[in-house]
């Protein structure tokens, strides 16, 4: 438990991830209405395919694109402290999310960051941790591996962003199309602490009949 008995929140995501960024906007929702602690803490898409079989073109394509902003959280997390990952999330992760129309082409992270980076009051040159180089070969790739790995680890190999620990209990998802909010909000964090405080709950789900309704 987090101090003073209140529940604690650790978030893994990748800001390139719609599931993961709808259900990081309920868990800023709980916040809201819950007495929790919440933490969030860089994962990589590209580090979970990594050397994984079977993937489309189109994610072996996406993959080292998803890293220019994890590098650049994880420089600004270095440079300003844990306080930083949070607002800095938000600032890019609303620009990658943003509803446009469906024939759209993704937006290149490395042209949305400045002006994240501006919104949250950080200095332009952090743009430079977005660098193209091959993943390994960047100052910040061995940090966000281990950051990664701290949070992917925990719930096994068979699963993807997001992942939550819920006062030390890891587990995927909640996997969300649309975002809960008020007190709403707060009866499905509810729900989730007491599956997440049963030792042996492992899985509950059931087919997705829409994509992420990012219209927050």
């Amino acid at each position: 438990m987090a101090e003073n008995d209140r529940d604690l929140i650790e978030f893994w995501f990748d800001p390139a991830c719609p599931w993961c960024w709808l259900t990081s906007r309920w868990i800023l929702e709980v916040e809201k209405v819950r007495d929790v602690e919440v933490k969030f803490h860089i994962m990589s898409l590209y580090v979970l395919n990594e050397g994984r079989e079977g993937l489309s073109d189109f994610y072996r394509e996406l993959m080292p694109k998803t890293l220019a902003s994890v590098r650049v959280i994880e420089a600004a997390r270095q440079k300003f402290g844990e306080q930083i990952v949070s607002p800095l999330y938000t600032a890019i992760g609303s620009r990658i999310h943003q509803p446009r129309p469906e024939d759209a082409e993704r937006p290149d992270q490395r042209e949305l960051i400045p002006a994240a980076l501006a919104e949250v009051g950080l200095p332009a040159e952090l743009i430079d941790a977005a660098t193209a180089e091959a993943f390994g070969s960047g100052p910040y790739d061995e940090a966000i591996r281990a950051s990664h790995h701290a949070g992917m680890d925990k719930v096994g190999p068979d699963v993807g962003t997001p992942t939550i620990h819920i006062n030390g209990s890891a587990f995927f998802g909640p996997v969300i199309s649309r975002v809960p909010k008020g007190e709403e909000a707060g009866k499905v964090w509810d729900g989730a602490v007491a599956l997440a405080s049963f030792p042996y709950f492992y899985e509950l789900k059931r087919t997705r009949t829409e994509g992420p309704q990012l219209a927050l």
